[in-house]
């Protein structure tokens, strides 16, 4: 029932991102956002928390004033998302820099013979990036964790992440998956940025502090040499998006002898690409995650 009950309440939502004006929906769903930030004081208290860890410099309210603009944020990207899911979201037009990124995605996928591993996190609107990438050539195998509503995801989530021609999969079935999708010289999305759990992972720093962090990445890369290319997506002021496609990352730690020390050193320098971009965008991330949870 409880499941059933969730699923009608998220196809309201969608009713209204048809109906209402967009300035209206923004306007609802920031104040709807702001009202958790006040009601919820856990996860409010979390992000306030893990952003005075990663910027142990900044004052008491400098750390408030940012961990709201965190919600603002993501108010925007939740806003964006129903929009894109009942198409009244222009994801082409939404990309400042669309053809260069275009000319760039033609070019990766030129050359790489042994797949493409695209290195990202949850950050700005990472459903828009991941949209805008299958729709001009990189679809991909994309990873992520099964949701907790079976109804919400088999009905809404999955068709709405397949709809430019990525391939939805679960954490549990991705290795497999993923080392297939690579051999055919295809590609694979990869969310590096939550918390993993002890087997196949390694603590490696996020912000000068250890975070948990899986080794899936630095292993397909081990394996199958697959380019490893660091995709972003960050909202410019104006509310445009600026596509962020970093040089693809080599690094395999030649110099070390143990595959655990290999592994565990590559996916520092993954995990360095995303605190990079983090840090030019710091309201973008979704700091009311436990990263750094022991």
């Amino acid at each position: 029932m409880r499941e059933k009950i969730e699923y009608a309440f998220i196809k309201l939502f969608l009713y209204f991102s048809k109906i209402l004006p967009k300035s209206l929906m923004y306007s609802f769903i920031k104040n709807l956002t702001m009202l958790v930030y006040h009601l919820d004081k856990k996860r409010s208290r979390l992000t306030k928390d893990n952003l005075s860890k990663a910027y142990p410099e900044k004052s008491r309210e400098e750390i408030k004033t940012l961990s709201k603009e965190v919600y603002v944020e993501l108010s925007k990207t939740i806003c964006e998302i129903l929009l894109m899911a009942v198409d009244r979201f222009d994801i082409d037009d939404a990309i400042v820099n669309l053809e260069e990124s275009k000319e760039k995605l033609n070019d990766l996928v030129a050359h790489s013979p042994s797949g493409i591993v695209v290195l990202t996190a949850h950050f700005s609107n990472w459903e828009l990036a991941a949209h805008v990438l299958a729709k001009h050539g990189l679809p991909m195998l994309a990873v992520g964790r099964k949701g907790n509503n079976t109804y919400i995801d088999e009905k809404i989530t999955l068709p709405f992440r397949a709809k430019y021609g990525n391939e939805p999969v679960s954490k549990k079935q991705a290795m497999l998956a993923m080392a297939k999708r690579l051999k055919k010289a295809q590609a694979v999305g990869l969310l590096l940025d939550q918390k993993s759990g002890h087997l196949g992972s390694a603590k490696v720093d996020f912000f000068a502090m250890p975070a948990e962090t899986t080794l899936s990445v630095a292993s397909l890369k081990l394996k199958l040499n697959p380019m490893i290319v660091p995709i972003f997506i960050a909202r410019q002021e104006d509310g445009k998006y600026k596509m962020i496609i970093e040089k693809p990352i080599e690094y395999s730690a030649e110099e070390l002898k143990e595959k655990e020390e290999k592994l565990t050193a590559m996916t520092q320098k993954y995990t360095l690409a995303i605190e990079n971009v983090i840090r030019q965008y710091p309201t973008q991330w979704f700091w009311m995650h436990n990263r750094w949870r022991r």
